[in-house]
């Protein structure tokens, strides 16, 4: 590994693997496409998960397990599930030795193993809604892998419900979206646009996808989540079917919703600098480090019985804080790796600190530099990185509304995608064929549908009813 990272303007992908690289969020893997996510990282997609499951229970939701394998005749009874999802299937042919009777799918997604277990749960109208959630790995073949961003097995949550008509499993559709932007914004500090996905853009199988679109620093979009009404469509091809109150036999409604361990990545896309990570201290594992600075072995015994203390009483706020003891290191070092790992705030602890009683603490976010009273000092770091957070929101704010631009025609359409990037909103005449020319063209997708408007095509000239929005994307 470099020990210097690539500024954003050189090169950003490569500023990507090193920022990724330096701040011990993962490596790859000997299997090409896997990654090896390491405890600082995953210590990361933790504090994410527990934010989310707190969500899901607070809303009737529940966890179970389902397998890993599933038999590939299960995909083949969806036919626009197992045609969407056909080129990334790992298949298993032989185990124990022998060739199986039936080839194994390694779940790229359970709507099939679940819709089959789901037939038998689901008897009468008493059963429902079923709201469960599971935590997984998945696997769909890469073949331009990178880290967190697009891996051949990645972690997730997938959330699968059954409803009792279209209206209850498009509400609850919709209140899973709302969750996935509000963690990406209350915890991630990234502003999302949310809403439907074209025809096209829809999951295989799905009645309809809905999404929450990130921006990054260099201009591309991500997909943060997705939420999606599957219809009827799993419910009758796996026999999900319940005995309303006047006794009749119907199909339900399903639906289902995941975020994986792209969220980290886009956390590094939006928060990162040429220095490394910069974490929202929400989703920090460490909020704050105390590096201890010392010459003297009676300093020492001094500094840190004092530092010790104060962690301590960090701690005991519930404020997630280390304090950084190596004594093979010196004091820049600690520096250098804490600012590359994000951790939002550093405090600076010397003799003359313990003597004036105050601590230097150093925000990661500016690089700002402050003499704080260790009195009163837990309640002055909670309200610091309450600022910290909302900082990075109001930046990522200011970026998204900075690079969402409207065109009428396709040369302004161009040149916004080039200069500044970002969202491009252009009404469109609702065609796959016009939204597949604009992505041969430009290399531009349809991320989320806009509203409902009259006006004229940007590519084809014909009257258009609906705008969307554009962008180059992850």
């Amino acid at each position: 590994m470099s020990n210097k990272i690539t500024p954003r303007s050189e090169d950003f992908p490569r500023w990507y693997q090193d920022v990724v690289q330096h701040g011990a969020l993962a490596e790859n893997s000997p299997v090409r496409g896997c990654m090896v996510i390491k405890p600082h990282g995953y210590a990361i997609w933790e504090n994410l998960q527990a934010a989310r499951d707190k969500r899901f229970k607070d809303t009737g939701h529940e966890n179970a397990y389902f397998p890993l394998f599933i038999p590939k005749s299960f995909l083949d009874k969806e036919a626009e599930h197992v045609k969407g999802f056909a080129p990334e299937l790992a298949i298993v042919t032989h185990g124990g030795g022998k060739e199986l009777e039936e080839p194994l799918v390694i779940r790229p997604t359970s709507e099939t193993i679940i819709g089959h277990t789901y037939a038998k749960w689901v008897q009468s109208h008493r059963d429902l809604p079923l709201l469960i959630n599971q935590w997984a790995n998945v696997v769909r073949w890469e073949m331009r892998p990178r880290l967190f961003l697009r891996t051949t097995e990645f972690l997730w949550q997938e959330g699968h419900t059954v409803h009792a008509n279209e209206a209850e499993a498009e509400a609850e559709t919709l209140q899973m979206l709302d969750i996935y932007e509000e963690i990406a914004r209350d915890w991630l500090a990234i502003p999302v646009r949310k809403g439907i996905k074209s025809r096209i853009e829809t999951f295989p199988g799905a009645l309809r996808t809905y999404t929450i679109e990130g921006l990054m620093q260099d201009g591309k979009a991500l997909q943060m989540g997705t939420s999606h009404n599957l219809g009827q469509n799993f419910a009758k091809a796996f026999g999900i079917q319940f005995q309303d109150v006047d006794g009749k036999r119907k199909f339900a409604w399903t639906t289902s919703w995941g975020v994986s361990t792209r969220l980290i990545g886009a956390v590094v896309m939006a928060h990162g600098d040429d220095k490394g990570l910069v974490l929202p201290p929400r989703i920090a594992p460490i909020q704050v480090v105390l590096v201890p600075i010392f010459r003297k072995e009676e300093e020492k015994i001094a500094v840190l019985k004092e530092a010790n203390r104060i962690v301590d009483s960090l701690k005991a706020r519930g404020i997630r804080a280390k304090l950084d003891d190596r004594e093979h290191l010196k004091p820049g070092p600690k520096f250098f790796g804490w600012e590359e790992k994000g951790v939002p705030i550093r405090l600076e602890f010397g003799p003359r600190d313990l003597a004036a009683k105050k601590v230097v603490a150093v925000r990661r976010d500016t690089g700002e530099k402050q003499p704080q009273n260790i009195d009163g000092l837990g309640e002055l770091l909670e309200a610091l990185l309450d600022e910290i957070q909302a900082g990075l929101l109001a930046r990522a704010e200011a970026r998204l509304e900075a690079m969402t631009n409207e065109a009428s025609t396709m040369e302004e359409f161009e040149a916004l995608l080039s200069d500044p990037g970002g969202f491009v909103l252009a009404h469109w005449d609702g065609t796959d064929a016009t939204e597949q020319a604009i992505k041969e063209r430009t290399k531009a997708t349809i991320r989320v549908l806009g509203d409902q408007c009259d006006g004229i095509c940007v590519f084809s000239g014909a009257p258009a009813t609906q705008r969307a929005y554009f962008a180059r994307a992850y």
